[in-house]
């Protein structure tokens, strides 16, 4: 199993891979390309910088098992699209970036994504980001709002959740 980074070097590493995103990939972000290509090569410059983890994007699995979240109040917001979530229907998610061991449960790091040209909260964001902090064991997670669909890009938002905390509001 493979010894968790500190929180300086984690940081450092996302920020590392951030700026190279932001460097190589300008493009994507100009023009407004779909969140899960700017997602994918985030999660490349990630993996270079994480070289013994596994970088994954929308990976949907716990060990063998389709990964769901379990326990959580329940979140609705028809206007967005967003269902109705309950304890007794769980539902099965796809985080955005995940830096993990694959096979067993060392989970380091998680990441939700949202570009401002995004007309959906990320509150849902959150109640995942904290549900996967909490039923997972995920050390790290980060919420990141990047700046699209104009010449000027950059991050807008970039938020590392608390230690042990849920069930809170974001901001939009």
């Amino acid at each position: 199993m493979l010894e968790h980074p500190s929180n300086d070097e984690v940081q450092s590493k996302v920020d590392e891979a951030i700026d190279r995103l932001l460097k190589n990939d300008d493009y994507l972000l100009q023009i407004d390309a779909n969140e899960r290509a700017i997602s994918h090569r985030l999660g490349l410059y990630l993996q270079l910088l994480f070289e013994e983890w596994h970088v994954d994007c929308e990976y949907n699995r716990n060990l063998d098992q389709p990964k769901r979240l379990e326990r959580y109040e329940e979140f609705i917001d028809e206007e967005q699209r967003i269902w109705r979530i309950a304890e007794l229907d769980p539902i099965t998610v796809f985080p955005d970036i995940i830096v993990h061991e694959r096979g067993i449960s060392n989970n380091l790091l998680i990441i939700e994504m949202k570009k401002t040209t995004s007309q959906v909260t990320s509150d849902f964001d959150f109640m995942k980001l904290e549900e996967f902090k909490f039923q997972y064991g995920y050390s790290h997670a980060l919420f990141l709002r990047l700046v699209t669909g104009r010449q000027e890009i950059g991050v807008h938002t970039k938020v590392y959740l608390p230690e042990k905390r849920r069930f809170f509001k974001a901001i939009s």
